[in-house]
């Protein structure tokens, strides 16, 4: 019985410490996914700084680090709560061993009692001949024969305890250095964000004192993003016009070929959606399904960055101003990538920055703000191809990105990888 309860103990430590050392490993990753992001946002706010020009993208890649070194302190945080648990397992585990060892011990000892009593031969064989009949004998034989194996067996639990007992103790004393690691660390990340807590105070401080001049670039910005995006919509209604064009003349080939065989002419629906009209061949459909099932897992546009501006409204000192998208700050040059199979609708030029709209079916992306191009209206492009290079945005280098089902814009972050 007891053996089975050691079992079960060691077999509770293997799952515990699998548990703890996936989890580890998961913050772990976590972490340093953060770092590099807080690190890609200090290089562009070190650059933005060497301007001596208070930007927008530097108060966005700001505000931005900040919310990510907080979230790398709560990480931390989870890290300690981890190890604290691991520790008082490890340290129950301990006691528990202790108790074991003890008890196997205590049990050893009185076993080698017994053998010490009966230690020769003679002592043995008048403990069989004492039965009182041979079946007794012959289960005092067995008895004998079983009592040294279990001796045996019973001093490689107590090794096998014992070794278990001084690793359990190497890897409690492991966590706690690791734990007095984490505590450093996060006082270190707490002391980094109060210093750009005062910096963005500093920024906030700027800002108020530009505003004016702030209120006039936010809209010019603003002026630009609407034309923009009527560009954009305008490319997709006349994407919609020409499919629904196309679709119309179908049924009417349709029509006329059936009036001509003598056959029930096909009655065309009254109404369609755009989308109908968009996804009106099997390609278009299995494009436009196999885009829309990649919903949450969608690569980005670049291979690193962080996002400095959501979807949706925004308000920046008295000014307030419409995102249809989300800007990603990114290193400088980096590549632009398309996010999905699609083909090339339109390139376009605004104030000698190109921005490109791809086609998935009824799904539309956008990516704007590129220095350079690679392709042109009409190519074929495959998930993650480089379709460009980035361009720097007042010594900031960011990527506007969007996505619209149709003529309705929509979140990309609710698209893209986590």
């Amino acid at each position: 019985m007891k053996r089975h309860k050691i079992f079960f103990l060691f077999l509770f430590i293997f799952l515990g410490v699998q548990a703890y050392a996936q989890n580890s490993a998961e913050l772990k990753r976590k972490k340093e996914a953060i770092q590099r992001e807080i690190e890609l946002l200090q290089k562009n706010l070190n650059k933005a700084a060497s301007a001596k020009k208070l930007t927008l993208g530097e108060i966005r890649a700001l505000n931005a680090k900040i919310g990510l070194m907080q979230s790398k302190i709560t990480v931390i945080n989870s890290e300690i709560k981890n190890l604290d648990n691991q520790i008082h397992e490890n340290t129950n585990t301990v006691h528990s061993l202790r108790d074991q060892l003890g008890q196997l011990k205590k049990e050893y000892a009185g076993m080698i009692r017994f053998a010490q009593r009966n230690k020769n031969a003679y002592d043995k064989m008048m403990f069989v001949f004492a039965a009182k009949d041979f079946n007794q004998a012959y289960k005092r034989i067995k008895y004998l024969q079983q009592f040294g194996q279990y001796r045996k067996k019973q001093a490689d639990y107590i090794q096998g305890t014992e070794k278990n007992l001084n690793n359990k103790i190497v890897v409690l004393d492991k966590s706690l250095k690791e734990k007095s690691s984490l505590l450093k660390e996060q006082e270190s990340e707490r002391q980094k964000l109060g210093k750009d807590k005062s910096e963005q105070s500093a920024v906030l401080n700027r800002f108020s004192k530009q505003e004016k001049q702030f209120s006039q670039d936010i809209a010019k910005r603003k002026k630009q993003q609407q034309a923009i995006d009527r560009e954009i919509r305008n490319a997709i209604e006349r994407e919609i016009a020409l499919a629904k064009k196309r679709a119309e003349e179908e049924e009417r080939l349709e029509a006329a070929k059936a009036k001509a065989e003598n056959r029930p002419v096909p009655v065309a629906a009254k109404t369609k959606s755009n989308g109908a009209y968009l996804t009106a061949t099997p390609e278009a459909a299995r494009l436009s399904a196999a885009f829309e099932s990649n919903r949450g897992s969608l690569p980005w546009p670049v291979a690193q960055g962080s996002i400095t501006e959501s979807f949706g409204r925004h308000k920046e000192g008295q000014a307030n101003y419409d995102n249809t998208g989300i800007t990603i700050q990114t290193a400088e040059g980096a590549s632009i990538r398309a996010v999905f199979n699609g083909k090339v609708l339109r390139v376009m030029s605004s104030l000698g920055k190109y921005f490109v709209l791809i086609k998935h079916g009824e799904y539309f992306t956008v990516y704007q703000n590129l220095h350079s191009v690679s392709v042109a209206a009409g190519d074929n492009v495959t998930t993650k191809q480089t379709i460009g290079t980035v361009s720097t945005s007042g010594d900031i280098p960011e990527l506007q990105f969007q996505i619209w089902r149709g003529t309705t814009a929509q979140n990309p972050e609710a698209w893209i990888a986590k």
